[in-house]
């Protein structure tokens, strides 16, 4: 593994991270546990934020990269993509839509949908998405965690878009609040991918991080994240 070859002088050892809390709780333990073993000498912290406060935090300094959704426009910034992630429908259990397993564009038509708040590059892409198929974004309420969208689609307050990693790993497919579908046959995707400074100083250290995260990807989740 060229991870490895990091006890180099051309690699820190301190690296801090900052990372979307709609990703990193979800994607993030896999790597700790590979770095930890491939790469003992880096320590990594990590700092949760929305999107758009984690590129303002990068310009800063205040991260050496950040772990996002895309995309991201800077020109002081260089992007690494590294996967595509589904964005599973979600609705409440008494929901009209609950007892199908995928959902076509037609469904959406008419409906309310929950989002998080426009901090996350979500909002736009659910807004957008609205936008196209004649539903309608409530903007009475604006989620500020996805467990806090997932809690009020269970209440049918209107229907959500929630990230594969995050419902694999907070609903229960048997005894979960809510029922999940596909849409578009999981071609509905957010673009996840690294982004740092180009001035950066610790682009090896980067590069094998980087390596790292799509090892992750590709090991832990084949099924689930197509690889940009």
């Amino acid at each position: 593994m060229p991870v490895r070859n990091c006890a180099s002088a051309q690699c820190v050892k301190l690296v801090t991270l900052g990372t979307s809390p709609t990703l990193g709780p979800y994607f993030l333990p896999y790597v700790m546990r590979h770095l930890h073993t491939s790469f003992p000498s880096l320590k990594l912290i990590v700092r949760d934020a929305a999107p758009l406060v984690l590129q303002e935090e990068l310009l800063r300094g205040q991260h050496d990269l950040i772990l996002t959704q895309l995309s991201v426009r800077s020109a002081d910034l260089e992007v690494e993509r590294l996967f595509r992630e589904p964005l599973k429908l979600t609705v409440a259990k008494d929901h009209a839509l609950s007892s199908k397993s995928e959902a076509q564009d037609v469904d959406l038509a008419g409906q309310g949908v929950l989002a998080l708040t426009s901090t996350y590059v979500l909002h736009n892409q659910i807004v957008a998405l609205c936008e196209e198929l004649g539903a309608n974004p409530r903007q009475d309420y604006e989620g500020t965690s996805l467990d806090a969208l997932r809690q009020m689609t269970a209440l049918n307050m209107g229907v959500c878009f929630l990230p594969a990693l995050y419902v694999r790993s907070e609903v229960s497919p048997d005894t979960g609040d809510v029922s999940v579908l596909s849409f578009r046959k999981d071609r509905f995707t957010r673009s996840v991918g690294l982004v740092w400074r180009k001035r950066s100083a610790h682009k090896r250290t980067i590069e094998i991080i980087g390596t790292i995260f799509r090892s992750v990807a590709r090991d832990k989740f084949a099924d689930l994240l197509t690889p940009e």
